[in-house]
């Protein structure tokens, strides 16, 4: 699965996407691996979108989905 990582999150992870080979797995489940992986990330607050629509931490995601990792942004 191709993950995208994007603002402050590809900053902390040196890049700005990564492939990792899961089973099909939930939302939460990816989030609480990629913090076990990637422990510096900052991934509260985060919005998903897989295959480019958002969903929950309850939809479950394919092998061969693509997920965005998109946090929240102010402006001014």
């Amino acid at each position: 699965m191709k993950i995208l990582c994007f603002a402050h999150l590809s900053e902390q992870l040196g890049a700005s996407s990564i492939e990792l080979e899961l089973g099909s797995i939930t939302v939460a489940d990816l989030l609480q691996e990629l913090n076990n992986r990637y422990p510096t990330l900052l991934l509260d607050h985060v919005m998903i979108a897989v295959n480019e629509q958002f969903v929950d931490s309850f939809y479950i995601i394919s092998p061969n989905d693509t997920v965005a990792l998109l946090p929240p942004v102010s402006g001014g």
